[in-house]
């Protein structure tokens, strides 16, 4: 497939190729790693500049995204993508195996370096790219330790992220320093909290948070602006973004009860129970004949939680109650949508994760476009009507903010009768509903 970057992806691989260290703030769907690929074929292949990259992702992104993305367009199809994930033996195979992009989940990034001190080499990776920086904003974390240490070894390096500081621009100050050392934004954390900040909640000494000074906002943007690109307001994007998150798991029990109507306690006796079933299993649970909850796996319960990693609100539809279980199970910060009280504290930006079927929210609920515009599908329902009432519902009076909708899909043929829709196909090709075909 050709690829035509959009100007600010344009503008996105000039920075990357002509400066050393660059931290990239762009939001979902807007084609971080099809800049970077773009901008590494031409850094390796082009200007002999880099000879081996590693990134490091969060463990799906790292297995589904940056090989297949590879594979996608015409000019990176050339680039050997190697994936160092499974268990240590696993990894070390990968990492002797001849390739230009090294892609580790986030976990092992410390083994790695580990790997590497123990081994008495040089650094083997000349460019090294973080996709989404969690786990890399704090500087008590393993990961954010663990790339200091190689730090001066790294010719290159990228951060990517939709939201640098969701929380406070404190959270600036480690991603810059690992990047230009300390240059701008000063050596250490306390330097740059008394030069820009206020004690804001505390008791007595001890000071809970943080507030910015007046204009310190601007001065930071100002001492980065060279080393941080944020697109955001040169998006000229349509109001609602589609994005199709592919999610793995082990399909014999899905494909047991397909086949034979019956896997363990769980029962189909026609057709439209076998739908719900597959349907159910694909979203992790399933009720068995005693209406009690097996669950079969966890892949999308992870896939929330990366979104969840950016740091914005999300309202996410479910269709079973096992769902929301699953989900409060997990993520203990989330709230089931329950009327009015809900509805205000989600406006209020007090709620980081909503719960809601789109029966009992999506039709004639105004409001939700308040408190956010991530919306996560965690499962499809098979009415369209109730698809067509929540998602566009939450646009239609959004006062011109940009809508993510994001759809988790089992990826694999076999999954066909857990994608409602599938028949009438044609008519809702705008919502990026597929079938899948083997």
């Amino acid at each position: 497939m050709l690829f035509a970057p959009r100007p600010y992806q344009q503008r996105a691989i000039e920075r990357v190729v002509a400066s050393p260290y660059q931290l990239l703030a762009m939001r979902m769907g807007t084609g971080k790693t099809g800049v970077i690929l773009t901008a590494v074929q031409e850094l390796l292949h082009d200007r002999f500049e880099v000879s081996k990259v590693l990134v490091v992702a969060p463990k799906r992104v790292a297995e589904l995204v940056w090989h297949a993305e590879a594979a996608k367009w015409d000019h990176t199809q050339g680039l050997r993508v190697q994936r160092v994930l499974g268990a240590a033996r696993t990894r070390l195979e990968a990492l002797v195996q001849p390739a230009d992009v090294f892609v580790i989940n986030r976990e092992n990034f410390a083994w790695l370096v580990g790997l590497w001190e123990e081994s008495k080499q040089p650094w083997p990776f000349d460019c090294v790219v973080i996709d989404e920086n969690r786990g890399f904003k704090d500087r008590a974390s393993q990961s954010w330790k663990a790339l200091k240490r190689v730090r001066p070894y790294i010719q290159r390096l990228y951060i990517l992220s939709g939201t640098p500081a969701p929380n406070s621009l404190l959270e600036l100050w480690p991603q810059i320093s690992i990047m230009d050392q300390g240059q701008r934004l000063g050596t250490g954390i306390t330097k740059y909290r008394d030069r820009w900040f206020l004690p804001d909640k505390r008791n007595g000494q001890v000071i809970y948070t943080w507030k910015l000074r007046p204009g310190a906002k601007e001065e930071i943007y100002a001492a980065v602006k060279d080393v941080m690109l944020s697109i955001e307001a040169e998006l000229d994007l349509p109001e609602r973004i589609d994005n199709v998150v592919p999610v793995t798991f082990d399909m014999a029990r899905y494909r047991d009860l397909e086949a034979n109507l019956v896997s363990g306690n769980v029962l189909a006796v026609n057709a439209a129970v076998l739908a719900g079933k597959l349907a159910q299993m694909a979203n992790g649970a399933v009720y068995d004949d005693q209406g009690k909850v097996e669950a079969v796996h966890d892949a999308k319960l992870d896939a929330l939680g990366e979104i969840l990693d950016q740091g914005e609100p999300v309202l996410c539809f479910t269709s079973y109650v096992h769902d929301q279980e699953r989900i409060r199970a997990r993520f203990p910060q989330a709230r089931v949508f329950d009327g009015e009280a809900s509805l205000k504290a989600w406006q209020r930006g007090q709620i980081e994760l909503l719960l809601m079927h789109p029966a009992s929210g999506g039709h004639g609920v105004d409001g939700l476009q308040v408190g956010g515009n991530v919306a996560v599908w965690f499962g499809l329902p098979f009415s369209l009507d109730l698809y067509e009432q929540a998602t566009p519902g939450c646009i239609a009076a959004a006062s011109g903010r940009r809508w993510w909708s994001t759809t988790s899909w089992p990826r694999g043929r076999s999954t066909r009768r857990s994608w409602p829709f599938w028949p009438a196909r044609a008519t809702c090709r705008r919502h990026c509903f597929r079938r899948s075909r083997s």
